[in-house]
């Protein structure tokens, strides 16, 4: 694992995902394209949560909490129970920059980490390299989720005209 490579990565989704949700209005952030997706406005939620219970905080326990006890997360349920489809866009927005400019600024001090340092705990163990890897990787998922809903917002806006000329989605 090569960490500035990693830690590139990071802050490259991170300004991917303010130009993909840049200039959107509450009400685009809502739409859900169909009532099992998510909107634009729940991936942003859910990416905020994520930074701050999930991602930072549990490669915090792998490095440097070995002898605290791992917390549960529920992050499916969150969409749900934590209303993130009422939730103001722009806060949640600028709440999620906030939490990963704070990461980021932590991320750099863990440079010199041992990466292969493992937590173990009743969900299983889990090396740290791992957990940084599929942070990334989180990133990237919900930047093609945050793409799939672009796109259909485009559809949707250039009505009646067709793009089709665009190629294959």
């Amino acid at each position: 694992m090569i960490f500035t490579e990693l830690y590139q990565e990071l802050v490259n989704s991170t300004e991917i995902i303010r130009a993909l949700t840049a200039n959107i209005s509450q009400d685009d952030a809502q739409v859900k394209p169909a009532p099992e997706t998510w909107s634009i406005l729940e991936v942003i939620c859910h990416l905020y949560d994520e930074e701050r219970e999930d991602f930072r905080e549990h490669l915090d326990f792998i490095l440097h909490r070995q002898n605290k006890e791992w917390h549960e997360i529920d992050p499916q349920s969150w969409v749900v129970s934590r209303k993130y489809n009422e939730q103001n866009f722009i806060e949640m927005q600028m709440k999620f920059f906030d939490e990963r400019r704070k990461s980021l600024d932590w991320l750099i001090d863990q440079s010199g980490a041992d990466w292969d340092t493992t937590y173990t705990s009743e969900y299983g163990s889990v090396p740290a390299g791992e957990m940084f890897a599929a942070w990334v990787a989180h990133d990237n998922l919900h930047i093609r989720q945050l793409v799939e809903l672009k796109r259909f917002h485009i559809e949707k806006v250039t009505q009646p005209y067709a793009i089709g000329y665009a190629g294959d989605w």
